[in-house]
């Protein structure tokens, strides 16, 4: 069975950082995409960032581009999320998801068929 254990949340100031991770296990990951999806309060659940495992290509949302950061511990079957210059716009429960999804497909809910529990990011301005 697959897992997707988010950690990493918490309080912090708007300009400061926060690193998700997110520990994969259950079966082999490397044809996968690993994908980190945000939903704030009242809002739909938005893409964030994803990351092919095979290649490391990466995909980020126009909102987190040059912010943040996602990467890959292969040996650890883990995917993290390392945010910078935070504001608090990006206050949310952040997800992490597993799939093969392709292209668009990536930046979509319905191409990825796992998900962790969610992590809660408050950004106070």
């Amino acid at each position: 069975q697959v897992q997707l254990v988010e950690s990493g949340g918490g309080l912090v100031q708007a300009g400061g950082s926060l690193r998700l991770s997110c520990a994969a296990s259950g079966r082999t990951f490397s044809g996968y995409v690993m994908g980190w999806f945000r939903q704030a309060p009242g809002k739909e659940r938005e893409f964030v960032a994803a990351l092919r495992w095979s290649s490391g290509s990466t995909y980020y949302a126009d909102s987190v581009k040059g912010r943040f950061t996602i990467s890959s511990d292969i040996a650890k079957n883990t995917v993290y999320l390392q945010m910078n210059s935070l504001k608090p716009d990006d206050t949310a429960v952040y997800y992490c998801a597993g799939g093969y999804c392709s292209g668009n497909g990536c930046s979509a809910r319905r191409g990825y068929a796992y998900w962790g529990q969610g992590t809660q990011v408050t950004v106070s301005s």
